[in-house]
């Protein structure tokens, strides 16, 4: 079995295990729900499956730099398909250089998840805290913008289109 296809079946498998916490209703009318989704546990822990999950999305950013643009297009329909994966794993952000495109890296292969906003206001938090961290951001906007699609999915901008103009905006803002 090829490296992609292993690292297909492990993605499928975490998602397999945070699918059903995913999908568990939320009861709205509770006066309290807000407070209790934050206090609760993160749905990679209530799993039993974070080390496998980080470790996972670690090969997958690793395999999405590396690869050519075949590999990352496949990558990115990987994460597509495996769409609760993508929403339950996420990497420690490090306020580092690295760390910020690590998580430029992450909205790329995710290519806007299921809403280009949530993509957007994502970016812009982003941005802000590397400015606060004293990144500069530019440079890896651009580098990250050259990996990712061109595809336009929601009529608001392909994710490199999007990171293209997120590193010609001033400070002050991203949108």
């Amino acid at each position: 079995m090829g490296e992609l296809a292993e690292l297909a079946e492990r993605v499928a498998l975490i998602d397999a295990c945070v699918e059903p916490i995913a999908r568990r209703p939320v009861d709205v009318t509770d006066p309290d729900w807000v407070r209790k989704m934050r206090e609760g546990p993160h749905p990679l822990d209530e799993a039993g499956i974070r080390p496998e999950a980080e470790a996972a999305l670690r090969d997958v950013l690793t395999r999405y730099e590396e690869g050519d643009d075949g590999v990352r297009a496949d990558l990115r329909a990987l994460l597509e398909r495996r769409r609760w994966f993508g929403w339950a794993t996420t990497l420690p952000l490090e306020p580092t250089p690295q760390g910020f495109r690590r998580r430029l890296l992450e909205m790329s292969v995710e290519d806007q998840g299921l809403d280009t906003r949530d993509m957007m206001v994502a970016l812009n938090d982003l941005c802000g805290q590397a400015r606060d961290a004293g990144v500069d951001i530019r440079p890896l906007l651009l580098d990250v913008a050259g990996l990712s699609s061109d595809v336009d999915k929601y009529g608001m901008g392909s994710t490199r289109h999007i990171l293209l103009r997120a590193a010609g905006r001033e400070p002050n803002g991203l949108w």
